[in-house]
């Protein structure tokens, strides 16, 4: 059974590196913005407090997403092991998460904010069915049209400038001490996110030692 965190700021490919390898090696991909994001589109409670947050371009309170990882985590549904993002984001949620589960490796994904905005402030949803494009690397046929369904692509709220600033402030803030603890206890691998994707997963491959076919 393999277990693994992934980090690294917004827009560093954190959950397409994290799908890709749970596909590959039959992990459970455990995505607290995917949680979230669910949440949001079918209007619960928990996506009202959500949208509130991500509205005024915060982050989610640490006390939510402790409670979500922690249910999630208890389905035990992993039966192949799992690769978590977004968790854990401080080092109280470092201590519970090393006190509980025995971690195979910490992938840190490493950006400059320059580039994270760069790429951050070229996103774009699409209004009804939700897909996520990037005009830098996946724009539509059509401008500021989905490919599938026709909808308006928009911005996401909190994908400004100052939003933005904000978020990777209080990321570097929290995060700098849970890299720390990790290193003194875990296996961290650090890798270069600013290449392309399969330069990237090759490099995760590598260093976690995993079998390639």
């Amino acid at each position: 059974m393999r277990k693994y965190v992934i980090m690294g700021v917004q827009g560093s490919g954190k959950g397409t590196q994290a799908t890709r390898l749970a596909a590959e090696y039959e992990l459970e991909h455990i995505s607290v913005g995917d949680i979230f994001r669910w949440n949001v589109q079918h209007h619960t409670k928990m996506g009202a407090q959500v949208k509130r947050v991500m509205d005024a371009g915060k982050l989610v309170e640490d006390d939510m997403v402790d409670a979500v990882v922690r249910d999630r985590l208890e389905q035990h549904d992993w039966n192949y092991g799992f690769i978590i993002d977004g968790f854990p984001r401080n080092a109280s949620q470092a201590e519970f998460f090393l006190e509980r589960y025995d971690i195979d490796g910490v992938i840190n994904l490493d950006m400059p904010d320059s580039e994270v905005e760069r790429r951050v402030l070229a996103r774009r949803l699409c209004s009804q069915c939700g897909l996520d494009y990037n005009l830098m690397a996946h724009r539509p046929e059509i401008e500021d049209t989905c490919d599938v369904c026709g909808g308006k692509l928009v911005a996401r709220a909190d994908d400004n400038p100052e939003a933005l600033a904000q978020r990777l402030a209080e990321y570097h803030e929290k995060t700098s001490p849970v890299l720390a603890l990790f290193e003194r206890k875990e296996f961290i691998l650090n890798v270069d996110a600013t290449r392309s994707k399969e330069a990237i997963y090759e490099d995760i491959v590598a260093q976690l030692g995993l079998r390639k076919d």
